[in-house]
């Protein structure tokens, strides 16, 4: 009966695998491997879930970070990101408080926010843009 189970898990988290986007379930497709062994050989119950269990999470421990690495791992740059590190001209003094702020930067004006609570830019100063959040720059006062 055990074996029967083991390999509908196997079959179950490797139909999901192939379903859903990214890894999500093969390592316990794996870790179902050494319990459907012990069961075809009659080991107990406890055993095949303690090595169910066990060759999980050390599967998913030794893999995760390489499967994140190279799974999913290619972000695309964007026109916009190629503004991160420019310089800007304010053209609506920036305060995060009062939810007010424009920047100009190559030839477009853009909602921004400073950094840091309380530091206000006041228009017609230089900035310069940290990153994108959304449809907002993040700048900081020029040096």
């Amino acid at each position: 009966m055990g074996a029967v189970f083991w390999t509908c898990a196997i079959i179950l988290f490797l139909v999901v695998e192939a379903i859903v986007p990214g890894l999500v379930s093969i390592w316990f497709a794996f870790g179902s491997i050494p319990a459907l062994i012990s069961a075809l050989f009659s080991g107990p119950i406890w055993l095949q879930v303690a090595l169910f269990l066990v060759t999980s999470v050390v599967a998913l421990i030794l893999t995760r970070p390489l499967a994140k690495k190279y799974v999913n791992s290619r972000v695309q740059a964007t026109n916009a990101d190629m503004m991160i590190g420019k310089d800007c001209v304010v053209k609506e003094t920036v305060d995060n408080l009062q939810g007010t702020g424009a920047v100009s930067v190559g030839g477009k004006v853009w909602t921004a926010r400073t950094e840091q609570e309380g530091v206000i830019l006041p228009e017609g100063s230089v900035a310069v843009v940290l990153r994108i959040d959304g449809v907002k720059l993040i700048v900081k006062a020029a040096s």
